[in-house]
């Protein structure tokens, strides 16, 4: 799969980016991501796919394979979920 961020939502970054505060236009409470879940943010682009972030990560982390993966899996899911990321044209799940 293949993500992008939302275009209905706005985004504010400490600098350097350790922090990430995110509003969908809709929802009435920030998401704040941060460490972590700011670099999988930051990774979210719209050319990565999964594997590419869990490499990505792995290597920034020096973790074992497969390690992260779940956990990843599941944060993607619940920015998902919060409209906050959506599947890039012609990803499917």
């Amino acid at each position: 799969m293949i993500w992008h961020h939302s275009g209905y939502v706005a985004q504010v970054c400490t600098k350097p980016r350790a922090r990430v505060a995110l509003l969908h236009l809709d929802a009435t409470q920030p998401v704040v991501l941060e460490g972590t879940a700011a670099v999988i943010w930051d990774l979210i682009d719209g050319q990565r796919s999964e594997q590419d972030i869990f490499a990505e990560l792995e290597a920034t982390f020096e973790v074992q394979s497969g390690q992260m993966q779940a956990q990843v899996e599941g944060f993607l899911a619940s920015l998902e979920a919060q409209r906050l990321i959506e599947a890039a044209s012609g990803a499917s799940h």
